[in-house]
């Protein structure tokens, strides 16, 4: 099992004075949820997500070596970094940028050697409510990860795509299951093999073909910026009465849902998704200060995929993430029908009448 000495790279055999990258990494989405943490981004339970495949962040990274000599770039004691988001400067995004660059810079000692330009977008509206946080993080983590290869051409791709998951943790923590694989683990889990809390893996195990090409049609009900921050909700998980046995829950459900992979159980899978997307916002209303992110729409929208899954029997169901949007999960055989019944009944309560139709995809990908 790796530990975080392995990523402290030794003396890198080559030197790069300038160039670029440019890395697309998706959102994801969480089935079994973690809410909680330890320090240094350690989950306080292991969770399982499908990755996403439209809802994705591009990143292009430039660099320069700076000129030390002259001055003319920064000195080599601080981090230099210039930040576009679509084209525009970003400022009130840099402290977050420039507190991932010290957390990461023990795995990356090159950092302040480099002048950088990060010029990212999103292919999905901004403050549209979707953790962007994930994929942005997981995009710029596989660009600087792309340096590093080229200052050490002897990296296996195994170790590159375990310090990408592991520095995108540091970034974000659900970061880490948007680097690689269409259905990830992170966090320690017993009975899974390889899974760890320092970075996601690929879950190991057989997927029954009913889970290939699963569909998310995300439900835009709120797209304004949350009451309660996901790293404060986080905290709040420390002191909180039910911690202990919702993290043993979570340790049960992706147990649950390893036999329920294999077996292609649909009815439950739906039980054990729908339960835990309820617990993680249980988690939240019993906080203490307690807070509320569903939405009136929120609860609207269960309600009606309910009522149309009992009537129809089709195996369509809901997740949430720490918001008021709703994912709506389904198989590929089934999409005419899900799609025509949100267009139906489900567009009223969204924003706008805005929605997102989105699909398992692989992880991140060099452009």
């Amino acid at each position: 099992m790796s530990t975080l000495n392995d990523f402290i790279p030794k003396p890198y055999s080559h030197t790069l004075e300038n160039g670029e990258f440019q890395w697309s990494a998706p959102s994801n989405i969480a089935l079994v949820k973690y809410w909680g943490k330890k320090d240094n981004q350690i989950p306080a339970n292991p969770s399982v997500s499908f990755t996403l495949n439209n809802c994705k962040t591009i990143t292009k990274l430039a660099f320069t070596k700076k000129d030390l000599s002259t001055k003319r770039i920064t000195s080599s004691d601080s981090f230099s970094f210039d930040l576009l988001f679509e084209g525009q400067p970003k400022e009130d995004f840099k402290p977050k940028i420039q507190k991932f660059l010290e957390r990461i810079e023990v795995y990356l000692p090159f950092l302040k050697e480099y002048h950088f330009t990060i010029d990212t977008q999103n292919t999905f509206p901004h403050s549209s409510g979707i953790a962007s946080s994930a994929s942005g993080m997981a995009a710029l983590a596989m660009n600087f990860m792309s340096l590093e290869k080229a200052l050490n051409p002897a990296m296996t791709d195994a170790y590159f795509y375990q310090k990408a998951s592991l520095l995108a943790r540091l970034g974000s923590g659900s970061a880490c299951r948007s680097v690689k694989g269409q259905v990830v683990v992170w966090g320690n889990q017993a009975n899974i093999e390889g899974s760890t809390d320092l970075y996601g893996v690929e879950f190991p195990n057989e997927i029954h073909a009913n889970f290939k090409n699963y569909q998310d049609t995300i439900l835009l009900v709120d797209k304004g910026e949350k009451q309660v921050s996901s790293t404060v909700g986080h905290d709040l998980m420390h002191n909180h009465p039910y911690a202990e046995r919702r993290f043993a829950q979570a340790h049960e459900n992706l147990d649950a849902l390893k036999a329920i992979f294999k077996s292609g159980d649909l009815d439950g899978f739906i039980k054990v998704v729908e339960s835990e997307a309820l617990t993680l916002h249980a988690m939240m209303m019993t906080s203490m200060p307690y807070f509320i992110l569903m939405k009136p729409n929120t609860l609207q929208i269960i309600n009606a995929i309910w009522k149309f899954r009992n009537e129809t029997q089709i195996p369509v169901c809901f997740t949430l993430d720490a918001g008021a949007n709703v994912h709506v999960l389904y198989p590929k055989n089934v999409i005419e029908k899900v799609l025509q019944f949100i267009k139906d009944e489900l567009v009223g309560y969204c924003q706008n009448g805005q929605y997102i139709c989105d699909e398992i995809g692989n992880g991140a990908i060099l452009l």
